[in-house]
Order: structure tokens, then C-alpha cells, then sequence
């Protein structure tokens, strides 16, 4: 199911949407969380963010399964991928606490800790799409690309 589109590989397409929105959802997770002003205003579009980026990650790893099959395995960057969920699920879930719970004043103490918790998770998740990408380009490119033989200032 999760195969190819019109020949090409559903997996870059999928994972490039993921690779732009869950940092997307970081930054903005971390920009509501220390910013309260702009909770009102920005936290739907920050959960819509992290909502779409997460609904995208099993389709994500279910078309990584399919390109598997074609291309052999990707060793670490699999195992890497099937764990971001686990970030992807909290950022959600605490940036959708902070901007439900930021449209009234009277929950200071615990908009504190729920702000602390989004940008550590925050913090987590960009560590863990980082990894993830990073073994992904190893797996795709391995030693494809590298330093220039010629010296390296484009002369």
C-alpha cells in the first residue's frame, strides 16, 4: 500500500514532509512554551503541525518497509524511525496542553511544568529527528559523498 506513487518510492516523499513539520512543531512548541503571549495565536497552528507530523510518521515507516524490499536493508536508520513516534506523541500532547490550558490565566504553576516538559520534549525530538536523518542519508549515500579530492575551494 505504501509503495510507490507513479514508480517513485512513497518513503523520501513522505519522510521530506515529516523532516519540514516536526521541526516545524519544535521550534513552535518551544516558541509557545517560553512565549505565553503567543499561545492564543500560534498554539493551534504549532498542534496542527505536530498533529500532521505525527499522523505521517506510521505512513512514514510503513513506506520505509516497502523500500526495504527494493533497496535491502537500512540497518540503524530503521530501528531510529520506528522510535520517533515516541517523540512525536508527547511534543504533540504538550503542545496541545499548552494551548488549551494557556487560554486561562488562573493555571500558572502548572503551564510552568507543562512549558518545562514541552521543551525538554521539544529538545528530545529534534535530537531524535537529527539521528534519524542522519542514518538515513548514511544509508541511502554511504561513502557517496565526501570530502572533494580536488582540494575542496571549487577552482
Amino acid at each position: 500500500m505504501f509503495d510507490l506513487i507513479n514508480g517513485l518510492p512513497i518513503h523520501p516523499l513522505v519522510v521530506h514532509a515529516v523532516v519540514v513539520l516536526l521541526p516545524l512543531a519544535v521550534l513552535g512548541t518551544i516558541a509557545i512554551a517560553v512565549r505565553p503571549a503567543w499561545r492564543e495565536r500560534y498554539g493551534p497552528l504549532v498542534v496542527v503541525t505536530a498533529l500532521v507530523a505525527t499522523v505521517l510518521l506510521p505512513v512514514a515507516t510503513s513506506s520505509g518497509e516497502a523500500l526495504e524490499e527494493h533497496v535491502g536493508d537500512p540497518g540503524q536508520h530503521a530501528a531510529l524511525g520506528e522510535q520517533l513516534i515516541w517523540f512525536a506523541i508527547p511534543l504533540l500532547l504538550l503542545s496541545a496542553a499548552l494551548t488549551w490550558f494557556g487560554r486561562s490565566g488562573d493555571r500558572v504553576r502548572a503551564l510552568r511544568v507543562i512549558a518545562a516538559l514541552a521543551v525538554v520534549a521539544s529538545l528530545a525530538t529534534a535530537v531524535q529527528v537529527y539521528r534519524v536523518g542522519d542514518s538515513g542519508a548514511r544509508a541511502a549515500w554511504g561513502d557517496q559523498v565526501g570530502t572533494s579530492s580536488s582540494g575542496g575551494d571549487g577552482d
